[in-house]
Parts: structure tokens; sequence; C-alpha cells
């Protein structure tokens, strides 16, 4: 064979039921079967390069197979054949006339199963989205949107959206052929099927909202001549509503958390006596853990309920599994009863945390193989019991001291791990979805990453994927930090390397600019508290913790963090304290690769030298330490990968790409957090769209799983990578890049807008000085003057005492703008000297290295919005928008109007002819 069949993700299609099968396989050789005398028949053939995997005899009892059904290591699957092998064997000796018949298989007949479950017909779709965005349901959502519209389309299907989110991607032109901006509610969505007449309609690719609206729809359905397509609703109900699911479980012997639900305290107060404390209190039909938590007696029990009775008219209690590691599986069925589970992850944190606000890793690090395939294989019985068509997930506690599991729940829809695994494993989990939910069977879709194998197959990586969450607590006075079983975090980073140390220094970065990779930091609380209670601060507290002398026995005792994480993570303490003795100088080549290896990047190698990042970088660079590109490979190197879905790593010998594209990079706007979210990758995407269209060769830039931008075929070639001024770089000088577009990603990629440009760096647009220009307050506001706009009265803050003099003379209130922020981090409004101080020093913290600038705040002013194009400094479009709040409330949480309701045609000129003189100033 020219590629040998070795691997536990081999798929191979049974030809008498036309099931495909995972299997484990190590051979180089097989049956050409055109060689098979005419008793003989194939039985099973590989689905991806069509090759003979199984022979049996067509008058006899003869079977035989190449692959291994004992599968040790690997799935399960086809363990049955032992089972039909030792039955054949008892019932010939029973009836010897038996001898004279072929072997019985289960799994029915082709022609059969083909009849059972035809291809669906539909001309025209509805999908429902997600609405706006809230925390635990954001851009994911757009992504697995516009993937089932890309599929719609694929297949010919007209296709109707309704989503009143003008931010994404999929309400742009050119995805859905219909887009309707309402709310997606039940009246809405009964109002557009009929006006509309669609054939089918898609409740799985909008989050908790849509499926909310698909159960509330259910019975109208049939009558409204719309056909539900994908999962069926009562099984997305089961799945739901915890009790059904409970019980569906139960009679399959599939364990669950020991639960009972509630309708009233007096229930749920029984509920706590008979499961037993400590127990998890989760309210019914909530998105993120809405209304969740656990209690360790009565009087906890009885403040939860409160709580969750407000949000929802049903509670959950069950038992809780504290410090039970949580697991998670991608699994996709179709129709036919094809099974697969697409990605396998696990909780950094252990069980106590709500996903979305855990580390997670893929794929699981600390599994033994057993267990991996226990679980797996619960996983495929699950969902063959529920009836999943497309794509769902499940989540489980494992005990780390036995092998004794149980079901956490399913999500019968596209999650927010769905992106993430889409992303990890580069199989296109929505875009598969959708086209199963039109009856195509999986072992008959083409897997997009390798061009060549089917759909039906377990990627299998070659790398290690690190999700960090983010957090934006910070902008919330009397908020609690504490992450329970309730969602807080806004965004999310995902990062690729070859070693676990590699990824999580890198998705340590990405969450923010701030944060240099996993090392000491002045952190806020004390270290044992934070261990025990975790907040957002907890990786810092762990640095912290191992850089003060803690042993990794201790921290597991306070975390019950798997203990094979903590000593990687003490491996990078001790490396970091050994790189903190030496000087730039005196680092040799193989130690200065083994730092870069570890995921050390140059500006933290730079505080540890005591030197300067471009020092680091040009010490590197004389040693020829560069990084090496490399494909998402999801076949493991058993098939070419023909993917543009590339990572940098320090582990490698050799690019796998050549770089002769010399393409135009688009740096994205990184992790979502409070005022840049999917707006910016609307940006990023229509960019790389129009250059595409015009010809240029793309580059897009991005660290973000739940974005459109990171999709596999939105650009020529995709960088899962930091936006920082390193690795900018180094992607800039190995492509040979023809230029860079930062003005699409909002705050991130500004940032470092003028660094690049004093390293010679092209960039296209708004030149970088000039960006500085309107960045920085001072610049901006001294700029102003110049040209004859008005302005408040400002002045730059060089001490305490002349902000004190200028305030008085002014008048309080005044504002406090530090520059170079995003949606007013650290921007007040003082209305006494008595708080200045205070206000002062935050703003000086967050833009340490640019200028504070203080300027009058009129109070009862109007505040309108000016959004103009130009080109050489001419302005060649504007669009003006009025607020309805006063100025002071933040653009970003004020109510628009366009166009403008109450301002007269002089003051619009005005606004023009400022706008004008700006765009001309900033060129």
């Amino acid at each position: 064979m020219k590629f040998g069949n070795r691997g536990h993700n081999i798929p191979c299609t049974n030809l008498l039921s036309g099931r495909c099968y995972i299997t484990s396989q190590n051979h180089g050789f097989a049956v050409d079967a055109r060689t098979l005398t005419e008793d003989w028949t194939e039985l099973f053939v590989n689905a991806n390069d069509g090759s003979n995997e199984g022979i049996r005899h067509i008058s006899r009892p003869y079977f035989s197979v190449q692959f291994h059904p004992e599968s040790a290591p690997g799935p399960q699957d086809t363990e049955e054949l032992f089972d039909v092998f030792i039955d054949t064997i008892l019932k010939t000796i029973e009836d010897p006339s038996m001898m004279s018949q072929p072997v019985r298989f289960p799994g029915g007949d082709i022609a059969e199963n083909e009849k059972l479950h035809p291809r669906v017909h539909v001309k025209k779709v509805l999908v429902l989205g997600s609405g706006g965005l809230s925390i635990g349901q954001a851009g994911e959502f757009d992504y697995s949107g516009s993937q089932a519209i890309k599929a719609l389309k694929e297949e010919g299907i007209y296709t109707i959206l309704i989503n009143p989110n003008i931010a994404t991607i999929q309400t742009s032109k050119g995805l859905a052929d219909k887009v309707y901006f309402l709310p997606v509610n039940a009246d809405f969505v009964r109002k557009v099927i009929k006006q509309e007449r669609p054939d089918a309609i898609y409740c799985t690719f909008g989050g908790q909202t849509a499926l909310s609206v698909g159960i509330q729809l259910k019975d109208e359905f049939e009558g409204l001549g719309v056909q539900v397509l994908g999962t069926p609703i009562d099984t997305i109900i089961t799945t739901e509503d915890r009790e059904l699911f409970a019980r569906s479980m139960e009679s399959i012997g599939e364990k669950c958390a020991k639960s009972a639900s509630a309708n009233n305290i007096e229930e749920a107060m029984a509920a706590g006596q008979t499961i037993g404390f400590p127990v998890i209190v989760r309210a019914a039909y909530a998105l993120g853990g809405l209304g969740s938590g656990f209690a360790n007696n009565d009087a906890e029990l009885r403040e939860l309920c409160n709580k969750a009775f407000a949000a929802s008219p049903q509670v959950l209690i069950e038992r809780s599994m504290k410090g039970w590691k949580e697991i998670e599986y991608e699994v996709v069925r179709d129709c036919r009863d094809n099974c697969i589970t697409v990605c396998n992850m696990e909780n950094f944190d252990p069980l106590g945390i709500h996903t979305g606000d855990s580390i997670v890793v893929a794929p699981s690090q600390t599994l033994s193989d057993e267990d991996y395939n226990m679980l797996r294989s619960t996983a495929v019985n699950v969902i063959r019991h529920l009836g999943v068509v497309g794509e769902c997930n499940i989540q489980y506690a494992l005990n780390p001291d036995s092998r004794e599991y149980c079901i956490i729940e399913v999500n019968a829809r596209l999650s927010r791990s769905s992106a993430l695994a889409s992303k990890a494993t580069g199989y296109p989990l929505a875009f598969i979805a959708a086209k199963l939910g039109l009856g195509i069977p999986l072992n008959e879709i083409k897997n997009t990453v390798t061009k060549v194998t089917c759909a039906c197959f377990e990627p299998s990586l070659d790398y290690v994927v690190v999700k960090i969450p983010r957090w934006d607590l910070k902008k919330f006075t009397r908020v609690s930090t504490l992450l329970g079983s309730s969602m807080k975090s806004v965004g999310e980073v995902m990062s690729i390397g070859r070693t676990f140390e590699e990824a999580i220094q890198k998705a340590i970065r990405a969450v923010d600019v701030s944060n240099l990779g996993f090392q000491e930091t002045d952190a806020l609380m004390s270290i044992d508290t934070e261990l025990q209670t975790p907040s957002d601060q907890r990786m810092f507290a762990l640095a912290n913790a191992m850089h003060s002398g803690y042993d990794v026995d201790k921290i597991w005792e306070m975390t019950k963090i798997d203990k094979w994480f903590l000593s990687k993570l003490k491996g990078l303490s001790n490396f970091g304290k050994l790189m903190s003795t030496k000087k730039v100088a005196e680092v040799a080549a193989p130690l200065f690769r083994q730092a870069k290896e570890l995921g050390f990047s140059d500006k933290q190698l730079a505080t540890f030298w005591g030197t300067s990042e471009q020092t680091v970088r040009k010490s590197r660079l004389q040693h020829q330490i560069m990084p090496v590109v490399k494909q998402i490979d999801t076949v493991a190197a058993e098939f070419p990968a023909f993917t543009n879905y590339l990572y940098t790593t320090y582990h490698g010998k050799e690019s796998d790409i050549d770089f002769t594209d010399n393409g135009v990079m688009v740096l994205g706007s990184g992790v979502y957090r409070i005022g840049s979210s999917v707006e910016f990758d609307w940006c990023s995407v229509r960019t790389v769209r129009t250059l595409r269209e015009n010809g240029f060769k793309t580059v897009m830039v991005n660290y973000n799983p739940e974005t459109v931008s990171t999709d596999y075929d939105e650009a020529d070639r995709l960088y899962f990578e930091n936006i920082t001024l390193e690795t900018v770089l180094d992607i800039y000088q190995l492509e040979n890049s023809s230029g860079v577009i930062l003005s699409m990603g909002g705050q991130t990629p500004n940032n470092i807008s003028l660094p690049l440009h004093r390293l010679n760096v092209k960039i296209l647009g708004t030149s970088p000085e000039m960006i500085d220009t309107a960045e920085n307050r001072y610049k901006f506001s001294r700029m102003l003057d110049r040209i004859g706009v008005d302005q408040p009265q400002w002045k730059e803050l060089t001490s305490i005492d002349e902000a004190k003099k200028f305030c008085d003379s002014v008048k309080y209130p005044v504002l406090v703008r530090p520059s170079y922020v995003l949606s007013g981090a650290a921007m007040n409004t003082v209305y006494s000297e008595h708080d200045l101080a205070n206000y002062l020093n935050q703003a000086v913290e967050v833009s340490r290295e640019h200028p504070v600038v203080i300027t009058k705040y009129i109070e009862g002013a109007k505040e309108i919005e000016m959004d103009a194009v130009a080109q050489n400094g001419k302005m060649i479009g504007h669009f003006v928008s009025e607020h309805v709040e006063n100025a002071g409330v933040h653009s970003g949480d004020a109510t628009l109007i366009q166009p403008p309701q109450d301002l007269d045609a002089e003051t619009v000129r005005r606004i023009e002819e400022a706008t004008r003189k700006i765009g001309d100033a900033l060129n």
C-alpha cells in the first residue's frame, strides 16, 4: 500500500449494512479485491482509500477482517464481531446444515437502511441565529450559523436567517439569501414562517435562544408545513429537562449524578437531605449555568434556591463531585447511526468550575487509553440512544482515584465547546452537522481538510491545544470574582503548541497584553485563599505559589488540579528562576533554544535578563533560532494534509509549507472582551474577502476560537497565533509579506502599530505615526488646537499638584482620559478633589507608556457620533448618528439613532467640517 493503515481512528464501511465503523489498524498490505474467487466477496472496505478491510464467503460461514476488533488499544466499535464469530460456531454445532449458509451480521441491509432514512429534499430552509451577544453565548454562534449557511448553499438550498445582531458575518451580504433583523422569539419566527413558507428549519445553530424557540413552537411546526432538520425537538427536551435526562440514562444503565428536581423551596430542602451534602443547585433551562452554585448545608441551600427560582421555575439538586476530573467529548452522529467522537477535551481545573470559566486542554493529557475508550464508548451509546442527528457534546465527571464516572450533561446542539473543538481539530463541526441534518450519511461527506478522506473519521492530533478564558470583572465595582458553576468569562483564547508548556505560555500571553507568560506577578490576593477558592487570578496565584517555593503536592492538596499539569508548570517556574540568574550575552544557543521550546517569549526573557525585547530578538537571530510553521494535521501524517491552517513552533526542523505567496497580513481582534467582540471580527473577515476578490493573497493572524475569521476557508493562510510584536514580525519575515493591515482588529493590533513601523514593517492604511497622534491624548488635543477644532479645556497630567490647580480653575466635574485604551478603561468622571488622586493613579496604571489628559466634563451635552471613510486625508463618505442619552454614557452602552432625528442642518455642517479638518490633519 502507498500509505499503510496505522492508527486508532480508521473508518471502515460494512458493505452489507452500509454502516461505517472506527477501527484500530496496523498494516501495510491489503487484499486486492479483484483477485478474489467468485465464492468470496468483500465485507469491509476502508472509507478513506477504498482498500479492502475484510472478506466473507457467500455460501459458507467464513469471514475475516484486516483490522483489530479486540481494540487494545483503540475504539471498541467492532467488538461485536467476536460475538458474531462465537454465535456462528455455537449455531453450527447445534445444526450442521448451517455449514452451507453465510454468516449473518447485525446492522440490517443497506437497501432497507436507505429506505428507512432517505435524503431530505428541501428547497428553502430557515436558520435561527442567537441574537445579541451575552455571557455564555457570544461569537461562536456567528461561526456555527455561518458554516451552516455555507453548507446549505453548497447543496443548492435557499436560506433565510433571523438574527438581529448587526455585528455578525452571518447577517452580512453574500451569505444567507435573505436576512430578517428581528428578535429571535416565537412570535416573530411564526410571522416569518407564514410570510416565507420555508420547507424546513434549523434550531441548533443559535445557542439556547434558538433552542428555546424550537421547544416553544414544536407543536406548531407541522401545521405551518415546516420540517425540523437535525436533532428532533423531543431529544432536545430530554437533554434540557434534567429529570427526563436522568431517567433516559438509567434506562440504558448509565450513571448520572444523584439528583432530584424541585418546584419550590420545601421540595428543594427535602432533596438536599436525601442526596446528602455537599450538593450543587442548578436552574433548569438556563444558559451558562445561570442561577447555580454549591451548598454545604441547609442555610446555603436555602439562599441558593431563592436565587435560582428567580431565574427558573424548576431547580435541580444533585450530588457534588468537586475535585473529580471534568472531561468532554464532542460527538457527531448521522441518521444511519454512524457515530464518531471528534474531539476529547479535559478541564485543567477539577469539577466545580463552569467549563466556560475553565482552562481546557485538548486532547486530554492525563487519561489512560482504557479511561479514554471507556468514556468514548459511553458517549457513542448515549448519543445513539438519544437519537441526536448532527453534533452534540457530552460532559463527564471522572473520579481520579478510581474508574467511577458519571454523566453531567449532554448539549444536543452546537455549544461554545463545539467552536473550540472545531478550531482545535480542524474538523468543521457546524458545516458537517448542517449536512447531516439533510440526511446525508457521514461516510459520503468529504473531509475538507485533507480533500481526499471522508468526514467519518476521528482526528488524531500531533499537537496540544490550550484554551484560557478572559474575564473583565475589573470593570464592575463590588462584583464577586470567585469562579463557580455559573459562567462569568466574556471571551476565550486558544493556542497551539507541540508541548503543553509551549501552548499554555502562548495562551497566557494571548489573554491580555500585560501578561508575559507563566511567571511571578504582582497579584492582588493571598496565595492560599486564591488556591482554595479560585477566582480570575488563579493562574497568577499558581505561578506565585511555585515561585515562593510551594511544591506540587502541597498545591495539589489545595486545588486538586492534576499533578501532571502542576509538575509541568513547576518546570516552567524553575526554568524562569534559572533564567533570571543569566545575562543575554552569556546564554548559549542550546539553552536559548530550550527557553523558546518551553514557550518563553522574547519580552519575557528580556525581563529575566534585564534588557530590551529587541536586544533579545537580535541575539536570537544571531544564534539562528527561528520558529518553524506547521500545518494542523488531523490525520497525524497518515495522509498528506492540504490545509492552510497553521501555527508556529520551536519544536521542529523545517516548515511544512513554502513561502511564495507574499500575501497581505490582516491582524484580527484577538480575544473578546467588553468593548471589543464580534464587530471587529466582522471587520477582519470583510477585509480578507475584499482583498481576495481583488486578487490579493491573504494571511489572517488571530487566536480566538469563537470567530469566523479563524475559519479554515476564509483566508488563503490562517495563522492561529498571538498578535504580539514578536510573533507578527516572525510571520511577516517568514511569509515575506507585502504589507500589514492592522486597523481592522480594534485595540490589540493598534497597540503594536508604532513599534512595527519603527522596524520597517510596511503598514497599509493610515500611517502609524498618525494612529499615534489620534491614540495619544496629548498629541491629539494639541493637534485639535492647531487646526482650530473646538474641544473642552484640557491639560496633560504632569503632577498631582498641577492637576489640582487645573481642576480648580475649570471647576469640577472633569474627565480623566488615559491613552491607547479600549472602551473607556480607567476613564472616569471626577466630581471632587477627594477622588482625583485615586482616579489618576488608575489611569496611569492603564497607560504607563503614554500620557494621561484631564479635560473639563461638560454636563447635559448631546453626544453625536460620526463615522467617515477617507482616502489620502480627503473624506469620501460619512455617516452621522445621534445618542439618545446625554454625553457621559459610553457609546458602547448608549442607544443610537440613525439618521439623527433632532439635529439642524447647521450642526451637521459643522460636524462634517470638523471631521474634514481632522481627516486632513491625520492624512
